[in-house]
C-alpha cells in the first residue's frame, strides 16, 4: 500500500493504514459462492480476478455496462502489468471474456466499450459479434504525452452497442450541453433557442458523438486517485444518465478505482463492479462513502453539462437560481 507524501492542496485519494484495514473489510469476494446471485454484487465492490467468476455471474441483470479494459499498451497496475501483443492476439484476449459479459446484459440494455486508437478495430470487431453499434464516441484528452515524431495521442474512442435496436433507453434530454451563443439569433427581438444572462448567452445542445468537454482527473481534483487510467466522473455520468433509468443496475466488470460505481450512486443508480486489486477496491469503497454526503460532479451542474472551464459560471448561474 502506497501512502506518498502530497502537497498541502494535493486532493489525491489516499489511504492512511487504518483506512486500508476499514475499506478492505467492505469489499466483497466470490471465490466460495458457487452461483452469484444479483443480490450477491448488487452495490458491491468485488474483489476477483474477472476471469475466476465470469462463469458464475447471474445473467440478464445489467441494464448498462460499461468496460474500460486493459488497452493494447503495456502498463503496470500496481503490480500487475498488462503486456502489449499483437492485433489478433488482444482480439482473442477480448473474446476471452466479452461475449460472456454481454450475457449479464438485460435484452432491453446498452454497453460502452472504451479504447484508443490502436485498439478500436478490435472493439469494434467484438462488438459486432456480440451486439449491434449505435454509434462511436470520440473524445479529446487534453493531457497526454508530446511526440517528436508523430501526432499528440489526445483522442480515445467509445463504442456504444445494444442488444435490441428497437427497445433500448436512451434520454436525450438528461445530457444537453450548455454552450456559450456565438453569434445569437432573435426573432421578433427576443432570443431564439438560447437563454441571456448576466454570464453570458447559453444555448441547450443536442450531444453529439464528439466530446470535448472533458477533464482529466487531476491532483486538485478530489475525484483524483493514482490509477493509471483513471476516467472522469464526467465522462461516465454521460454515459449512465444517457442510458441507465434511475434506479437501475449499472455494472463494470474492470472497475479500477471505482468511478463508474461512485458515479452511477450520485446519480441514484445501482451498481456493481469488479476488480482484481484490493488497493483499488478500498479506494472505489472510500470514493463512495464520500458520495453519500457529497453529489457533486465536475462539470455538471443543475442537470446540464458544461463546456470546460466554467466553473466560474456554473456558480454565479446556481447562485442567479
Amino acid at each position: 500500500m502506497a501512502n506518498r507524501e502530497r502537497a498541502k492542496r494535493n486532493k489525491t485519494i489516499t489511504l492512511m493504514p487504518d483506512e486500508y484495514i476499514y475499506f478492505s473489510q467492505k469489499i466483497c469476494n466470490m471465490k466460495g459462492i458457487k452461483n452469484i446471485t444479483v443480490e450477491d454484487i448488487l452495490n458491491k465492490t468485488i474483489n476477483n480476478n474477472l476471469f475466476d467468476i465470469i462463469n458464475r455471474l447471474p445473467q440478464q441483470f445489467a441494464d448498462l455496462i460499461i468496460i474500460d479494459p486493459p488497452y493494447n499498451l503495456t502498463k503496470e497496475f500496481n503490480g500487475f502489468t498488462f503486456k502489449s501483443s499483437s492485433k489478433d492476439k488482444y482480439l482473442d484476449y477480448l473474446r476471452s471474456w466479452f461475449p460472456e459479459i454481454v450475457l449479464t446484459l438485460k435484452p432491453n440494455g446498452s454497453l460502452y466499450l472504451c479504447g484508443d486508437w490502436k485498439c478500436t478495430s478490435a472493439l469494434q470487431q467484438v462488438m459486432d459479434e456480440n451486439l449491434t453499434v449505435i454509434n462511436r464516441i470520440t473524445w479529446q484528452r487534453e493531457k497526454g504525452r508530446g511526440a517528436s515524431h508523430n501526432w499528440k495521442n489526445a483522442m480515445e474512442d467509445i463504442w456504444f452497442g445494444v442488444k435490441n435496436v428497437k427497445n433500448y433507453y436512451f434520454d436525450v434530454e438528461s445530457v444537453k450541453q450548455k454552450r456559450k451563443v456565438i453569434a445569437p439569433y432573435r426573432q421578433n427581438g427576443k432570443p431564439k433557442g438560447w437563454e441571456q444572462t448576466d454570464e453570458g448567452n447559453f444555448r441547450l445542445t443536442y450531444p453529439p458523438n464528439f466530446w470535448d468537454d472533458i477533464s482529466i482527473p487531476y491532483w486538485s481534483m478530489s475525484e483524483n486517485t493514482d490509477h493509471p487510467t483513471q476516467k472522469p466522473e464526467k465522462l461516465i455520468a454521460k454515459l449512465i444518465l444517457a442510458s441507465c433509468p434511475e434506479n437501475g443496475i449499472v455494472f463494470d466488470p474492470f472497475l479500477g478505482s471505482g468511478t463508474t460505481s461512485v458515479v452511477a450512486k450520485k446519480l441514484n443508480r445501482q451498481y456493481a463492479g469488479i476488480e482484481m486489486n484490493e488497493e483499488y477496491c478500498c479506494w472505489a469503497e472510500k470514493r463512495l462513502q464520500s458520495a453519500e454526503t457529497e453529489r457533486s460532479i465536475q462539470g455538471y451542474s443543475d442537470g446540464v453539462f458544461w463546456e470546460r472551464n466554467t466553473a466560474n459560471m456554473q456558480t454565479a448561474e446556481n447562485r442567479r437560481k
